[in-house]
C-alpha cells in the first residue's frame, strides 16, 4: 500500500486537496512508488485542469519501479499508472520494469531510486 499512497499523494498535492475536499498541507518535492498502482485513476482527469493543479503536475517528478514477476501486484498495473499519470499532464513520470523481480526490491533497483531521488532533488555533491 506504500506507492498506492504515494501516488495517491501526488494527487492530492496537484489538486490541492483530499478526495473529501480537506485541504492537502503538505508540498511534494518528488514521488517514488515501487511495486504498486495508483488508486483514482479513472478520476484524475477531473483533478487536473489548466490551473494551479496543472502547473504543479507538470512539475512533479514521480519514479515508479515495478517487476515483471511481481504476483501481489501485477507488473500491468504498475504500467498502467504510469500511462495514466503521464496522460494526466505528469510530464515528468518515470517507469522502470526489471526482470524476473517479484513483490520485493532488490540493490539494483534501490541504487536507481537513491542516484533518482539524488538528481531530482538536487543533492549532487552533498555528503550523505
Amino acid at each position: 500500500m506504500g506507492a498506492a499512497t504515494s501516488l495517491y499523494s501526488a494527487t492530492c498535492f496537484t489538486h490541492g486537496k483530499y478526495e473529501n475536499g480537506n485541504p492537502y498541507p503538505a508540498k511534494l518535492s518528488a514521488v517514488v512508488g515501487l511495486s504498486g498502482w495508483l488508486p483514482c485513476s479513472k478520476t484524475l482527469k477531473n483533478k487536473i485542469g489548466q490551473d494551479e493543479a496543472a502547473r504543479r503536475a507538470a512539475s512533479l517528478p514521480i519514479l515508479l519501479c515495478h517487476g515483471k514477476g511481481d504476483d501481489v501486484v501485477p507488473h500491468k498495473f504498475g504500467e498502467k499508472s504510469s500511462r495514466a499519470l503521464s496522460s494526466n499532464g505528469f510530464q515528468d513520470t518515470t517507469f522502470k520494469s526489471y526482470s524476473g523481480l517479484g513483490h520485493y526490491t532488490i540493490p539494483e533497483e534501490m541504487d536507481e531510486v537513491c542516484a533518482w531521488l539524488t538528481s531530482k532533488l538536487g543533492l549532487e555533491g552533498r555528503s550523505a
